[in-house]
């Protein structure tokens, strides 16, 4: 049933029914959120557990659109609430920018604040039906989920969408680096250039209000960062975690979905030897400068190594309205590497890229979903971070998880990456026997990782933990 309520305080009775437990959700307005939240209500609904998952019109839109899971979605006890989207204006990326933060997309990050009244509306219309109500959020809307605090019968957890390690050591860097057992890992990037001023004023806006919640989640496992999980454990002042990633596995994937027609790049992939071709993609929130899109062409080019790539302008906050500006490749490129590269420029469907036996390594900014996806497929990644926590991420697939090398590092973020370095990272992934063992490591991970949401594996037991304790 897919509910699109103008007003979501409308009576629910029909859907809640003498329901025992029922879960609300509430993600935060960028696609990489907005995907790992649509997993997680996926995987919660497989437990029988009623999910309403609420959100502004055109982000409700655009998550069920880019997700890659439909079937699962229509089989799922899924029902979406459509708040009506606030005013906020939603340019274009600016190009050449001076920061790579998407400080385009502040606008629409700011408009979520006036989620409060019909998320609070749906909170008391839904506790008056159901036994026990949860609201599972998005750390960056604690400050939209605030009135739990005034349902008897209701309690919220936080969901975190990166990683354990970027967390921790991102949240350590603001504190003023307090003391630690142990020393933090050698090269560790730090913050400068990773955030702007206003979304660091936005995420302290969320800090007095997270006080309100029960617990944590993650969406990671133990046989990635269980050191990290550990860390933050600590760091939380009684208050549980759990670790139940990857989520792009626990809604158990199906890639024969038969319903959608294939993409003409898995198409291309099918003629492909194994492991010979490199996957590029820089996720929905970069915009390149555009010396570094000519330097990239010119060093893919050099390399003489299979490609796809993913050639897209970064998000706007609203993903429907203007025109998208097509950004433009070096004159003659597409026709040049014609024979041994594909440029995509719609939504690619990156998992299934990933799961391709023909795909050997992943040019990748290193957001926590890219990350996560990469190494659940085995696929080794060339990381280049842009903003944010992918600084850390690129620092852990590289240095401590060894399942990726370096294209640019964060202390070098201001030069322009040539295009024989491109070449010569891309060359080392794809065909040397450094990328070998690289790729080996990476493939024994994504095993580990695989086996973590089996049955009796180590983030199946905690997702069991969680579903236990939020039906007590």
């Amino acid at each position: 049933m897919d509910i699109r309520s103008k007003d979501p305080s409308h009576d629910l009775s029909s859907i809640s029914k003498q329901a025992e437990v029922v879960v609300i959700v509430v993600p935060f307005p960028c696609q990489s959120h907005l995907n790992q939240l649509l997993h997680l209500s996926c995987l919660i609904s497989s437990h029988d557990i009623p999910i309403h998952y609420a959100a502004a019109a055109t982000h409700l839109r655009q998550v069920k659109l880019r997700f890659n899971n439909t079937t699962h979605l229509q089989n799922s006890k899924i029902h979406f609430h459509e708040f009506p989207t606030p005013d906020f204006i939603s340019p274009p990326p600016t190009p050449n920018p001076s920061t790579k933060f998407p400080t385009h997309l502040q606008p629409s990050f700011e408009s979520s604040i006036h989620l409060r009244q019909p998320t609070a509306a749906l909170l008391q219309s839904i506790s008056a039906t159901a036994r026990k109500v949860i609201i599972v959020h998005d750390l960056l809307m604690a400050y939209v989920v605030q009135d739990v605090a005034n349902v008897p019968n209701a309690e919220s957890y936080g969901f975190n969408p990166t990683s354990p390690f970027s967390s921790f050591f991102d949240g350590w860097q603001m504190k003023g680096k307090p003391f630690l057992k142990q020393p933090p890992p050698k090269g560790l990037p730090d913050l400068e250039g990773c955030y702007t001023t206003e979304i660091m004023n936005f995420i302290a806006l969320q800090v007095d209000f997270l006080k309100l919640t029960t617990g944590y989640i993650y969406n990671s496992c133990r046989s990635i960062e269980g050191t990290y999980i550990d860390l933050l454990a600590k760091d939380e002042l009684n208050k549980p975690i759990w670790a139940i990633g990857p989520l792009n596995l626990g809604a158990d994937y199906d890639k024969s979905n038969s319903n959608t027609p294939k993409h003409k790049c898995l198409e291309w992939l099918d003629k492909q030897a194994p492991k010979s071709v490199l996957y590029v993609s820089f996720g929905t929130t970069t915009t390149m400068k555009d010396e570094e899109i000519k330097g990239l062409a010119m060093g893919l080019e050099q390399s003489e190594q299979k490609f796809i790539w993913v050639f897209r302008d970064a998000d706007k906050g609203d993903i429907f309205t203007g025109e998208v500006k097509k950004e433009k490749l070096p004159e003659g490129f597409e026709e040049r590497v014609k024979e041994v590269g594909m440029v995509v420029r719609d939504w690619a469907p990156q998992v299934e890229i990933l799961g391709h036996p023909s795909i050997g390594g992943f040019m990748s900014h290193c957001g926590w979903n890219s990350c996560l996806e990469s190494i659940t497929m085995g696929v080794p990644i060339a990381a280049w971070p842009m903003h944010s926590d992918q600084p850390k991420n690129a620092f852990l697939v590289t240095d401590i998880l060894k399942v990726g090398l370096p294209v640019n590092i964060w202390e070098q973020r201001e030069k322009i990456v040539t295009s024989s370095t491109i070449a010569k990272a891309v060359k080392k992934l794809m065909a040397s026997k450094e990328g070998e063992e690289i790729r080996k490591t990476a493939e024994e991970l994504g095993a580990s990782t695989r086996k973590a949401v089996e049955d009796g594996g180590v983030s199946r037991v905690e997702l069991d933990s969680f579903i236990a304790h939020i039906t007590r």
